[in-house]
């Protein structure tokens, strides 16, 4: 079954923008800020069941953090997807001092300026979100049923920066339950992080590595009596460096482009002495197929190459565990399965300029659905990455009514038939 413009202009005749509008105000206005996800879940948890989604469930994986989900049945005995995003979003703070004085003051109005919607979380990604709800409410006033059962669930726990929060915790009870066989095994997922309503089948890996260097301090007087930390980690850092134009040689990956190692932080020295120690904090980014232990041993060997002086003392630590324990891995499906295509066709029907494959700019938590699980999963939601987690987050708003229609025009067509023609083969 293919998306026509017939079932495009049904759908754009029954959409109620206003309503759809008011969906995300309220989402909008609902704050989230990581580890303060409670409130977010019980407006979708009332969203769901306003929606007819049976087994309706809040279930904390942290004391008073929930994740929300609920199952919308299909017609017939149809597969099953999975739509799902984050309901964290990152921190407000200055937020009100950017706008003071103007309709965007609050990071939580949802105030429309320009044809967007302004605030926190309007693109990451609750926007994505309300798309997914809005579309299955359409599908219902435009007289349709998916063939699909469709699962919606809401995870907490996916942005990083608040202490002690932001580890996937949410994803990861999530995911068990699927394996526990308290959800039904999905066929196909699609997350909702903002793509532009553009398609993004791949996406890179990341580890983030703090390095201490160790040294010994002494009297500015007698600097013979110390070994310097921070001439140490100038060393350390050229090594790094030459390492990361080793990684950019590599071929590129067609979606996710170059792997790299980028210093992100430097810290050492003191008042009047030699420095005992410094820290030197860096990103580095991974194709998919690569591996994250290599990553780590590759650059573990080029610091310790690093000609630096007796007495230096080298260690590394790893704080940003998600799918592995020491960071994110890779992930990637092919993008001509027919489900892939499907989405496609949907939004090139409702938004000619959009539907490109591209590869994700980040790392969110599909990988594990499609490492761990073995579920093919996409990325696409309205709303552009380059301005979230910064105090010009919006999302345009007619992007997000045309979001709506094409996720609702996918959801009328995604049924056995198209699965049946799926490659099932997933790359790690």
């Amino acid at each position: 079954m293919t998306i026509d413009s017939e079932l495009v202009s049904r759908l754009r005749s029954a959409l109620d923008a206003e309503a759809a509008i008011s969906l995300l105000r309220r989402a909008v206005g609902t704050p989230s800020i990581t580890g303060e996800e409670a409130a977010f879940a019980r407006l979708l948890g009332t969203e769901l069941e306003a929606l007819g989604a049976s087994d309706v469930t809040l279930s904390d994986f942290a004391p008073g953090r929930p994740n929300v989900r609920g199952l919308l049945r299909g017609e017939g005995d149809g597969p099953c997807l999975l739509l799902t995003g984050h309901t964290d979003t990152v921190h407000v703070r200055g937020w009100a001092e950017r706008w003071a004085g103007t309709e965007r003051e609050s990071p939580f109005s949802g105030a429309i300026v320009d044809g967007a919607m302004w605030g926190r979380g309007t693109g990451d990604l609750k926007a994505g979100i309300c798309t997914t709800l809005a579309a299955a409410r359409l599908l219902r006033a435009a007289g349709l049923k998916p063939a699909a059962d469709l699962l919606f669930a809401f995870i907490g726990d996916e942005e990083s920066g608040e202490l002690g929060s932001g580890v996937s915790a949410g994803i990861k009870a999530f995911v068990a339950d699927i394996e526990a066989g308290a959800v039904p095994r999905p066929d196909f997922a699609i997350y909702v992080e903002p793509t532009r309503l553009n398609i993004y089948p791949a996406q890179m890996g990341f580890l983030i590595c703090d390095i201490t260097i160790a040294g010994r301090s002494a009297y500015f007087g007698l600097p013979e009596l110390g070994v310097d930390a921070l001439k140490a980690a100038h060393s350390v850092l050229s090594a790094i460096w030459v390492h990361s134009a080793e990684l950019e040689a590599r071929a590129p990956h067609e979606l996710v482009g170059r792997p790299f190692a980028l210093v992100t932080g430097l810290e050492g020295g003191g008042y009047i002495a030699v420095p005992g120690e410094c820290r030197i904090s860096l990103i580095l980014k991974l194709l998919p197929g690569e591996s994250l232990d290599d990553a780590v041993a590759g650059l573990e060997a080029a610091v310790r190459s690093a000609p630096v002086a007796d007495g230096i003392t080298i260690s590394f630590a790893y704080p940003a565990g998600r799918d592995h324990a020491i960071g994110g891995t890779p992930s990637e499906v092919p993008a001509d399965l027919r489900a892939v295509g499907l989405l496609r066709e949907a939004i090139l029907a409702t938004r000619p300029d959009r539907g490109r494959i591209e590869g994700a700019p980040y790392w969110s938590e599909a990988p594990f659905l499609i490492n761990r699980l073995g579920i093919p999963t996409v990325y696409c939601a309205p709303g552009d990455i380059s301005n979230c987690h910064t105090l010009e987050e919006h999302v345009v708003v007619q992007e997000y009514l045309d979001g709506i229609v094409a996720f609702a025009a996918f959801l009328a067509r995604f049924d056995r038939s198209v699965l049946a023609r799926l490659e099932r083969s997933v790359i790690a």
